[in-house]
């Protein structure tokens, strides 16, 4: 946990604007109260919260997370799958 913490931590750290740096610890902080979960990258440019296994009729699978957001050059983005 505490390797994905710091890549959390890094990440926003390189986010260019201060206030959308201001916004992604608050949506940490937010996020995890609300889920319970640590925060995680997944992939390069999105911070989720626990996770969800799917499954399409087609066959397709993966695993995503429950709760996320990324910190976007043009606004920030967030994933609340459904």
């Amino acid at each position: 946990m505490g390797a994905d913490k710091n890549a959390v931590r890094a990440y926003i750290e390189q986010v260019p604007s201060p206030t959308r740096r201001r916004d992604a610890e608050t949506l940490v902080e937010l996020m995890g109260r609300v889920t319970g979960e640590p925060p995680r990258m997944w992939g390069k440019s999105i911070i989720g919260f626990g996770e969800y296994h799917y499954k399409y009729e087609s066959g397709r699978e993966g695993d995503a997370p429950a709760a996320g957001f990324s910190p976007r050059k043009a606004a920030i983005t967030i994933y609340l799958p459904d």
